[in-house]
């Protein structure tokens, strides 16, 4: 990431393989980096070689085209690959936007970066990456604190702290205790400035982290020359400026060599004064900062007035002054721009809020329907089962009753064949004791005969 945070999602073996070439140059690393990329197979080799490619590219006119490819290959696979490939895609395109939103930053396009930042955000929570998360609140902060609204630009940089210390990013928590005391030092709290300075520096000596070390020592430094301790504020400048020099950071380095001259010259030493302000002056030039170059300037001017070199102390005066007045229609361009981002922000937080009021509503409808569907499937389950019931013990009773009607029947006919027997048995009997009609009927005739 171009802005604060270096993040990364470097692969192991590709770092193993850069790690020997990282040791012994830029050069080198860099063109072990788009060897790799030239010979990658895969798309997400190809990202996370990109990613390294633009965080070890400092040239604004070169890393740009790489980070394109990036925001491209991210976009085409995203929408192709399954989980959890497409979360890994979707930090890559937040992270391309949150390159973008810093070159837009860079360049004066407030509006453009704070639109990328805020789409890198809902990138980054949309697969809950905290990390990512905390850097875009980070990014969005000093948009705010850029455009002088120190109290917003806390917000956000207290937002991303708390997501740091949740887990545990030591060096995002030292660069977020420094955006809060710089925010501070701003406001005039120099006392509670330096408390943030003084722990963002212990978190950085701790990771070895010579820019952020670098940055604290100078910001302490500001502090303690702010309270007219020149020992002190010399001594963490000095400090500054060794780790600015070792690591080429060209602005640390003018800032640094601007306030060594400005305690120089306010001690009495000219000479020395003199040659940190022309150091400062070479360096501001070297980057094109009309702020480091006013600054530069202003103090020349100063350390030429005490010598009596007037011609050169009023040249000085002019290239202020040019200096000035260009910072100064900057500052008319921050108002406008500040005050339509206010507009444009406003609006577009009113419109989410009308989404988000509108998707709840839509999830409460959802539930409510869920929830009806739900009762009517217990209330047909009840009766289901009250009709089961019912049903059952009916075909209950009724087999109690024909077992009942059965066994009625039985008895009725075990009754009419006792009947019939007895029936039977007395005919047989009176059939037995009289006499046959055979028999009468000859006794008859042979009472004729006598």
């Amino acid at each position: 990431m171009k802005k604060e945070v270096k993040y990364k999602f470097g692969f192991f073996f590709v770092l193993a393989i850069l790690l020997f070439a990282k040791s012994i140059g830029q050069n080198p690393y860099m063109d072990s980096l788009k060897s790799i990329l030239k010979s990658a197979q895969h798309d997400t080799t190809r990202c996370s070689v990109l990613n390294l490619i633009i965080e070890a590219e400092a040239d604004d006119n070169i890393w740009p085209g790489y980070n394109e490819q990036l925001l491209q290959l991210s976009i085409k696979n995203e929408t192709l690959s399954s989980a959890p490939l497409k979360s890994i895609y979707i930090k890559y395109h937040a992270t391309a936007l949150n390159n973008i939103g810093f070159l837009a930053e860079h360049k004066g396009d407030i509006l453009n970066a704070l639109e990328n930042y805020h789409k890198s955000l809902k990138l980054y929570e949309n697969v809950n990456d905290k990390a990512g998360i905390a850097t875009s609140l980070s990014n969005i902060g000093t948009i705010y604190y850029d455009q002088n609204d120190i109290n917003k630009a806390l917000e956000y940089y207290y937002k991303s702290l708390k997501i740091r210390e949740q887990i545990n990013d030591k060096q995002g928590i030292a660069y977020s205790l420094q955006n809060i005391g710089v925010s501070y030092n701003t406001k005039g709290d120099k006392n509670k400035a330096l408390e943030f300075y003084l722990k963002s520096l212990k978190i950085a000596e701790e990771l070895q982290d010579k820019y952020g070390i670098a940055n604290s020592l100078y910001t302490i430094g500001s502090i303690y020359k702010s309270q007219n301790n020149s020992q002190k504020a010399l001594e963490y400048f000095n400090k500054s400026l060794t780790l600015d020099e070792e690591i080429q950071d060209k602005r640390g380095i003018a800032n640094s060599l601007y306030n060594i001259a400005s305690l120089k010259l306010k001690t009495g030493n000219i000479s020395e004064a003199l040659e940190y302000a022309l150091k400062s002056q070479k360096t501001a030039n070297e980057i094109g900062y009309p702020e480091n170059i006013r600054f530069s300037a202003n103090m020349l001017k100063e350390v030429y007035k005490q010598q009596n070199k007037y011609k050169e102390a009023f040249e000085m005066f002019e290239l202020e002054i040019r200096m000035r007045d260009s910072i100064n229609n900057q500052e008319t361009q921050k108002a406008a721009i500040k005050k339509q981002m206010q507009y444009s922000y406003e609006k577009k937080e009113l419109e989410m809020k009308a989404e988000q009021d509108k998707k709840d509503v839509i999830s409460k409808e959802e539930l409510k329907q869920k929830e009806k569907e739900r009762n009517y499937f217990m209330a047909g389950f009840a009766i289901v089962m009250l009709l089961a019931i019912f049903i059952l013990r009916g075909y209950k009773q009724k087999q109690k009753a024909n077992l009942i009607i059965t066994a009625q029947k039985l008895l009725v006919e075990e009754k009419q064949k006792e009947i019939l027997d007895s029936i039977r048995y007395a005919k047989r009997i009176q059939t037995s004791l009289l006499p046959s009609e055979k028999y009468i009927e000859r006794n008859l005739n042979t009472l004729k005969d006598k």
